[in-house]
């Protein structure tokens, strides 16, 4: 999940038109890349949201990450560590799914679901012959109020371009 959070705020960075919510009746930019992680707790979910997570270090972004989920775990994160975001990221893979269509909680714009890792054959035709490689299925929903389907689909092959190459997260 850490790589996907990373990688889906910096592609919203690059590509601030997704980065908008839709609030009343109008679609309103984001002056912030907030992004939330859903973490089961014992009693339901919690979706704390870490804030600047496109200017946020790598490294930052790691250890906010863990902290997070640990207090999302035992249900002591605060109503406003969890507003404000505009896209959460949600790894239903650790349940074993390879698919899913999470719905975007009502005050944000996407959601980037993620499949279980499996392992399949690929060609490499290099060493001309099939080699293990990991695939897993992504998701992402979003509301067609604030972002159409050909601007979804630019961000998505963005995301996953960047989690085909971690040296770039």
């Amino acid at each position: 999940g850490l790589y996907a959070l990373r990688a889906l705020a910096l592609a919203l960075a690059e590509n601030p038109a997704a980065a908008a919510k839709f609030i009343g009746n109008r679609v309103v930019q984001s002056n912030s890349i907030d992004v939330g992680i859903a973490v089961e707790a014992e009693d339901g979910i919690m979706v704390p949201v870490i804030r600047g997570a496109d200017k946020t270090s790598l490294a930052d972004l790691t250890t906010k990450y863990k902290e997070l989920i640990e207090l999302a775990r035992q249900r002591r994160i605060l109503p406003d560590m969890q507003a404000g975001g505009i896209a959460t990221v949600s790894n239903f893979g650790i349940f074993g799914m390879e698919w899913g269509t999470p719905i975007p909680l009502p005050d944000q714009t996407l959601l980037l679901g993620l499949g279980v890792g499996k392992k399949v054959p690929s060609w490499d035709e290099t060493r001309n012959e099939f080699v293990p490689k990991t695939e897993a299925q992504i998701t992402l929903s979003f509301d067609h109020r604030s972002i159409d389907g050909g601007g979804a689909s630019r961000l998505l092959k963005r995301v996953i371009e960047l989690l085909e190459d971690p040296r770039r997260l």
